[in-house]
């Protein structure tokens, strides 16, 4: 299993509009953050964790040629607006439909968001979509098996995802002891932690270290960050020694 992270900013990105604190004037190229999203290859198989404004790009730039599902965490702007450029696997692929997976909330914001899509009579051209609704149960593609974890981002349910060993969650402030025990024995987790201070619907990082620490992972990486949390290299270096802050383009392996 190789994960790649194809961004790892918050809904704003870094650098942000505007902004010339040290991290957006940053030249360390990890510190440059597109919108959060993660590619997994697995088995053989391709499939992109939600896709924001940058999913183009993104896309691009791991030379990414083949994508058997898209599946989602939650319905916000900055994790579904690219939802459009599946279009360039449709047609590479002859006119097939992309599978997309979410929950019955989601899909309902796509469909409403991304209307030309879904009309009876479609205009040439559009993206081609097979959506799938999931539930908070175990469900497969393609053979491969993933398990939803639900989380909470302030009062949204958001689904975070465990394949075998890996974990992911992105957008939350709140898992339960339930949940938490789906996630006991994965390897690597990958977890959002906004910034220092406190916030309404996103882990801190005291709050994310607290979460990796009852879940004892031998690897844990932090992303959805903003430009509050610091440089990349200032914060690694107080992070504990299996805990690390993802960047854009950071491939890991799992065994």
């Amino acid at each position: 299993m190789i994960v790649t992270f194809l961004g790892t900013g918050t809904s704003q990105g870094i650098p942000t509009f505007g902004c010339e604190c040290d991290v957006c004037t940053s030249i360390d190229y990890r510190d440059k953050r597109l919108r959060t999203s993660i590619h997994l290859n697995i088995e053989g198989k391709s499939f992109v964790f939600d896709s924001g404004p940058d999913f183009r790009q993104q896309i691009l730039r791991e030379r990414i040629t083949k994508l058997d599902a898209l599946i989602f965490t939650h319905e916000h702007k900055d994790h579904t607006a690219g939802l459009d450029d599946v279009r360039g696997f449709n047609y590479k692929e002859g006119g097939k439909s992309m599978k997309v997976y979410g929950r019955i909330n989601v899909l309902e914001t796509l469909k409403r968001e991304f209307a030309y899509a879904f009309t009876e009579h479609k205009y040439p051209g559009v993206p081609l979509i097979d959506l799938v609704e999931i539930e908070n149960k175990p469900f497969e593609i393609e053979g491969v098996k993933f398990a939803p974890i639900e989380v909470l981002h302030y009062k949204l349910p958001v689904f975070g995802y465990r394949i075998k060993d890996f974990t992911y969650i992105t957008d939350a402030n709140f898992i339960s002891d339930q949940e938490l025990e789906k996630i006991k024995g994965t390897k690597i987790l990958v977890l959002n932690a906004l910034r220092k201070e406190k916030h309404l619907s996103h882990f801190s990082l005291e709050e994310a270290l607290a979460v990796i620490e009852k879940i004892k992972p031998e690897k844990a990486y932090l992303l959805h960050l903003s430009h509050q949390m610091g440089r990349h290299n200032e914060v690694e270096k107080t992070l504990p020694t299996n805990v690390h802050i993802a960047y854009d383009g950071l491939k890991i392996e799992i065994n």
